[in-house]
């Protein structure tokens, strides 16, 4: 029979986040986001990724935090037989000894997910729809062959940008949480 009081310790906690964390990471930017984008048509693509990419933001900016709190510190045993314990939750995360293999890449993790959330995201968005707006003004769609508008070139370039800017924040985001997964794996050695 499993030992119980595992429930009442920071770690499972910590792990589930983690898991959550790059699991969903990978969901939506390798699986939904691409089979999404090849079954719909454009205008229902783009109403479900602005529906979802808040949501989805908001997770991958939460979860970090909850990682933080949930730091299971670190066992080791003793030359007497019984363990030591370097502190857990936020005293753990924000010991010297774990600023570059915890609390950097937590921060980090965090500060990408939030810069979609609070900025790359919203102005993503915004210029999604101001583009929509360009298309009844020019009569044409925003992807549609032929010359565009000069206002219609700014905005489509806008976009690209943009979005740009946003799904590499979410691909370095990516690589840093699979490098916290690598710094994890290492403690359970």
């Amino acid at each position: 029979m499993p030992d119980l009081s595992i429930l009442y310790s920071p770690a499972p906690y910590h792990i589930i986040s983690y898991g959550t964390l790059l699991g969903s990471s990978i969901y939506q930017s390798f699986i939904n986001g691409i089979v999404s984008y090849r079954a719909l048509p454009r205008p229902q693509f783009a109403t479900l990724q602005a529906a979802l990419t808040p949501v989805y933001f908001a997770l991958q900016t939460a979860l970090p935090v909850l990682m933080a709190l949930t730091y299971p510190g670190l066992k080791s045993p003793s030359p007497l037989g019984a363990t030591t314990t370097e502190p857990s939750s936020l005293t753990g995360f924000l010991q010297e000894s774990n600023r570059w293999t915890v609390l950097a890449p937590i921060v980090t993790i965090f500060a990408l997910n939030a810069a979609n959330l609070l900025w790359a995201g919203p102005v993503t968005t915004r210029i999604m729809k101001e583009r929509k707006h360009q298309e009844t003004r020019d009569g044409k769609k925003y992807h549609e062959a032929g010359p565009q508008s000069k206002e219609m070139q700014r905005l489509n370039k806008a976009f690209g940008r943009m979005h740009g800017v946003s799904a590499l924040t979410n691909l370095v985001g990516l690589g840093v949480t699979v490098w916290y997964g690598v710094l994890l794996a290492e403690r359970l050695q």
